[in-house]
């Protein structure tokens, strides 16, 4: 399995509060994150930053070949984990008071993905049948899209697309929306921030991820017509590709 991670600050913020990561066990399991912290430039960087930390600790110190099922849990059972230790952090320390992160997590084996989010960021599955969403934004956009109020272009340019509906470490509680899915040889993985979202719709994505290119040439040039059309969020982007029979020969 092949993975780059890539994130950005952007042409207009001053800081980057984005962050995320991928990491390969000893089995090939692997974990896949994108955080989008909120707060403020300290409260964002810290509440991201913890939140990759911690999941890669966890991660590191796991010694399960997961199921389906075993993966689900441990993805909720971490993120709940996650969730209370940003919440109690942001209560201990007043800067931090009101910091926040969205989460897009996945663990991904030769078999099936696994995916677990919380707020608007976002993961995208592409295999030979097409790309499709397997989040649902937790945003009042996101809302609004579903109930057939607005469209998912008029979401991109909508004055309230910035409110989010659930994010980790606000509330003592989280609900963690969580889905498993078979993935084949040559199939991707995309999980992103909403700065690139904000700037690229599917079909951009898709159309990229199309070309014959190797993955950090994928996500540089992603991330590149962000930064063209505004660059006014930070973007940041952990993509996996499923190895062909080929690929994984050649190694």
């Amino acid at each position: 399995m092949d993975a780059v991670f890539r994130t950005d600050t952007g042409q207009i913020r001053p800081h980057n509060e984005d962050d995320g990561a991928f990491s390969i066990d000893q089995y090939g399991q692997v974990l896949a994150l994108v955080a989008d912290g909120m707060g403020g430039h300290q409260a964002g960087d810290v509440a991201s930053k913890m939140t990759k930390d911690f999941l890669l600790q966890k991660w590191e110190d796991n010694t399960t070949i997961f199921s389906p099922k075993e993966a689900e849990e441990w993805l909720t059972e971490s993120i709940q984990e996650v969730n209370a230790h940003l919440f109690n952090h942001a209560k201990e320390n007043i800067q931090c008071e009101g910091m926040g992160t969205t989460l897009v997590v996945a663990i991904c084996n030769e078999q099936f993905v696994t995916v677990a989010h919380v707020g608007d960021s976002r993961i995208y599955l592409k295999t030979t049948e097409g790309m499709k969403q397997m989040t649902a934004d937790h945003s009042l956009v996101g809302e609004l899209v579903r109930s057939g109020q607005i469209t998912e272009t008029e979401a991109m340019h909508h004055p309230r697309k910035n409110v989010i509906l659930r994010a980790l470490g606000t509330e003592e509680s989280i609900k963690v929306d969580v889905n498993t899915i078979d993935w084949d040889p040559g199939s991707y993985l995309l999980l992103c921030s909403d700065g690139l979202t904000d700037k690229l719709n599917d079909q951009d994505i898709n159309e990229e991820l199309d070309k014959s290119e190797s993955l950090e040439e994928i996500v540089d040039r992603l991330i590149e017509i962000a930064n063209e059309r505004g660059g006014e969020d930070n973007v940041t982007i952990t993509l996996l590709r499923h190895s062909t029979q080929k690929e994984v020969s050649d190694e």
